[in-house]
């Protein structure tokens, strides 16, 4: 089946257990794996005041950046500099620097789960992402809780797995494109967690892929969030939910300007098993090592 708009649902639908929305959302998620969800329930202000945080941290100078970044751990945490990210099978680098923050961890966590990096520069900037980090990771169990649904599992199947997940909220500035012959600022690609929720860009560049390999645009809408299935969930679910190949291009070359996206990225915890769900299959990988594979696949180590 091939699609040509990415379908959009209200959160308090997907939750109520609408039969029609159920139905709806696996139909998206078996086919190619994007939604937007709509009446989400985080605050315009919330949003507003990260994506000001965002900007305040990116326009510091490249120097104090680089203080915080952390190469040896393949930027778990911290600040990864532009042009170090480069996609499964690609030799040109995306077109970004970004953040990564995660949750805010004690001793039941995980021990190999990083602790965030405080931004000294920034009052509160730590304090404005622990609270978008915990608003976000809320949604995506809440997202999680439906696709069991979709999956025949109880409602509750995957909260072992994230409650304590290595999930992080990475803040991304795309600066503007000055070669026109390259405006692909993030390469085609699949995520490598279990969900992606995307928080509005204030501009547009974002695509997805359909079977017919055409690029579908998805507009961008701050007051909503932009849902896909990533390929830890593609794996445990043997392919029944897709993981589909997107980019971010550059509509304006010639007058480029500076691109702010806030992608969350919900992970299990390092100790899952990565094994089938749906079937009787006895292949598994640990969270950990598909992780660890997958980043330096990606140029990150």
């Amino acid at each position: 089946m091939s699609f040509d708009t990415i379908p959009a649902f209200s959160m308090s639908d997907i939750q109520d257990r609408d039969a029609q929305t159920i139905a709806a959302l696996k139909l998206a998620l078996t086919t190619h794996g994007f939604f937007t969800i709509t009446d989400h329930g985080i605050s315009d202000e919330i949003l507003q005041s990260s994506y000001k945080f965002s900007k305040d941290f990116f326009l510091l100078p490249e120097d104090v950046k680089n203080t915080y970044a952390h190469p040896d751990k393949a930027g778990a945490r911290g600040y990864t500099p532009f042009g170090k990210e480069t996609a499964v099978g690609e030799h040109t680098p995306d077109l970004k620097e970004f953040w990564h923050h995660g949750p805010m961890i004690n001793e039941t966590y995980d021990p190999r789960i990083s602790k965030n990096i405080t931004v000294s520069e920034i009052s509160d900037f730590n304090n404005q992402f622990d609270l978008l980090f915990n608003q976000l990771n809320i949604l995506g169990m809440k997202v999680l809780s439906a696709i069991a649904i979709i999956l025949n599992k109880e409602s509750s199947f995957f909260d072992s797995w994230v409650t304590k997940g290595n999930s992080i909220l990475r803040l991304i500035h795309y600066p503007p494109v000055d070669d026109s012959s390259n405006v692909l600022r993030a390469r085609a690609h699949e995520d490598i967690n279990l969900i992606t929720l995307l928080v509005g860009a204030e501009e547009s560049g974002l695509e997805v892929q359909n079977p017919d390999g055409q690029w579908i645009p998805i507009s961008a809408k701050s007051k909503s969030i932009v849902c896909n299935i990533g390929d830890m969930m593609q794996l445990v679910t043997r392919s029944q939910l897709k993981s589909t190949s997107h980019r971010v291009v550059d509509y304006n070359a010639g007058s480029s300007k500076s691109r702010y996206s806030m992608p969350f990225f919900l992970h299990p915890s390092p100790e899952i098993e990565l094994c089938s769900i749906v079937d009787n299959s006895s292949e598994s990988i640990s969270a950990h090592d598909f992780l660890e594979e997958r980043l330096r696949a990606i140029k990150l180590y």
